[in-house]
């Protein structure tokens, strides 16, 4: 007997969210019952009681839910590559396990990907619940994304998105460390929809938002989606000849209209600790993309499964 192949796919990375994640697949099974679902829960390295929860899930829901154990915390991209990897619906949603993003508005993702025939949909927010350190943090990654992935500038980078089967195809062949998703989307297409939804206060817990994810995440962005910053450093290393050629020719003439003038210690200080500290921008930045190709050269893994309980066919 031929297995029909599920309509939609629901992909969770999970992280400590063993108060919510239960009533949320609960809630998203309620919700979407006139619909073929499998969920897809990836634990990414939970300290909680995350992992004994979704196993229960998987028994309670043998033949709709898969659940993938990470041996260790990876990140959420890499959480979601993994994830990826064992959907199998004709559009995956993505979405986050503290109720944020509500259940009832994930069919207005997936009515607007297979009316509109796109390869991703965005949810759009009206008005965020996120803290004023993460507003602010989102409004930089998305300014910066418009350079360096080229997306549309008018578009926000929500994480609760919906990808049709053949982008996923396309994303999930890449096997890199590091992996972002956003990028990896507008590599592959520019056929996007948008769909505006709402966004509630978390559930419980707090976020694990911070400054050093959102370091990482520039740098992922920075040096293995773009070569936009070698780029930048080329043209600042021109500028910075062309004013040291600029302050020559000014000394040059200032000597030849006064030969008594004696030259000041501190413009040679200042000239200097410029060329010092470009040069010094120049090596960590060309340090930082090789040490990035080496670690892709090493092989290091992208995500390594601990255990995967799949669901019945």
């Amino acid at each position: 007997m031929t297995v029909e192949r599920p309509e939609l796919s629901l992909l969770i990375p999970v992280y400590n969210a063993a108060e919510t994640i239960n009533a949320l697949v609960e809630r998203l099974s309620a919700e979407l019952d006139s619909l073929r679902i499998e969920f897809v829960l990836v634990n990414d390295g939970s300290s909680d009681d995350s992992d004994a929860v979704c196993r229960k899930l998987h028994e309670i829901y043998p033949n709709q839910l898969t659940y993938v154990k990470l041996a260790r915390n990876f990140g959420e991209h890499n959480a979601v590559m993994a994830g990826l990897a064992q959907t199998t619906g004709e559009y995956v949603v993505i979405m986050d396990d503290d109720f944020q993003n509500p259940p009832e508005e994930v069919l207005k993702l997936h009515s607007a990907a297979r009316e509109g025939s796109f390869d991703v949909v965005y949810s759009q927010y009206e008005r965020k619940q996120h803290s004023p350190f993460r507003n602010l943090g989102s409004t930089l990654h998305n300014r910066m994304a418009v350079a360096l992935i080229k997306k549309p500038r008018d578009l926000y980078l929500s994480s609760f998105k919906c990808l049709s089967r053949w982008l996923v195809k396309q994303v999930v062949g890449y096997t890199g460390p590091f992996p972002y998703l956003d990028g990896l989307i507008f590599r592959c297409t520019h056929n996007y929809g948008t769909v505006e939804v709402r966004h509630d206060e978390r559930a419980a817990g707090r976020s694990g938002y911070t400054m050093r994810k959102l370091i990482r995440l520039w740098l992922n962005m920075f040096l293995n989606f773009s070569i936009l910053p070698l780029r930048a450093i080329s043209v600042l290393g021109f500028v910075v000849c062309l004013g040291g050629f600029v302050l020559g020719a000014v000394a040059l003439v200032e000597k030849l209209l006064n030969p008594d003038l004696v030259p000041g210690w501190a413009a040679l200080t200042v000239a200097t600790t410029l060329f010092s500290g470009v040069q010094l921008l120049m090596l960590g930045m060309l340090g930082e993309y090789l040490g990035s190709m080496f670690l892709s050269h090493n092989q290091t893994p992208q995500y390594v499964v601990r255990e995967t309980l799949p669901r019945n066919d």
